[in-house]
């Protein structure tokens, strides 16, 4: 199959349903193309590759509907999002290991549609800064002109989707 990080969320969405491909496909593909890339982008802090493959498998099982617009599509979601038992630091050192106990609000809302969650993306540290220089961890990349920054603080979030890491339509 071409390359489904070409893809808008409605193509996918009807390849989901008519089960062109499953969102397992879908989610490893993803995986592929982040691991592709994110060793020059720099988009992600942590992904979350295991838990992301058993959502999309119980998408599969369950099946997807013409009217579950966001099932099995995956997301990347910015590192200031809390997430119950995956990595949030915000890009701070200062939280660099903290794992949290529960899932932000908006967390629940993208399980409840269905979405499958890939990994945390940089960003300026506490979201205060507008080139993503100021993260701990690394500075990322503009997928299509390394001359320029990425995107604001949230220049994880805009060089995943530059570079076809995440659908453009899929970060929070």
């Amino acid at each position: 199959m071409e390359n489904l990080y070409e893809k808008s969320i409605s193509e996918l969405h009807d390849l989901l349903v008519s089960k062109e491909i499953s969102a397992t496909d879908l989610t490893k593909a993803t995986f592929s193309r982040i691991k592709e890339t994110d060793d020059t982008v720099k988009a992600f802090l942590t992904l979350n590759e295991e838990a992301a493959l058993k959502l999309a498998e119980g998408q599969d099982i369950k099946g997807i509907s013409k009217e579950e617009v966001l099932a099995g599509i995956p997301i990347g979601i910015k590192d200031n999002i809390v997430t119950n038992q995956l990595r949030t630091t915000a890009a701070s050192k200062m939280l660099e290991n903290f794992v949290p106990i529960y899932d932000a609000t908006v967390m629940e809302k993208l399980y409840t549609a269905g979405m499958i969650p890939v990994g945390k993306l940089n960003m300026d540290e506490f979201a205060m800064g507008g080139s993503t220089e100021t993260s701990y961890f690394q500075k990322t990349v503009n997928a299509w002109d390394e001359t320029k920054v990425p995107g604001g603080s949230s220049g994880g979030s805009a060089a995943s989707v530059a570079a076809g890491e995440i659908d453009r339509k899929s970060v929070v």
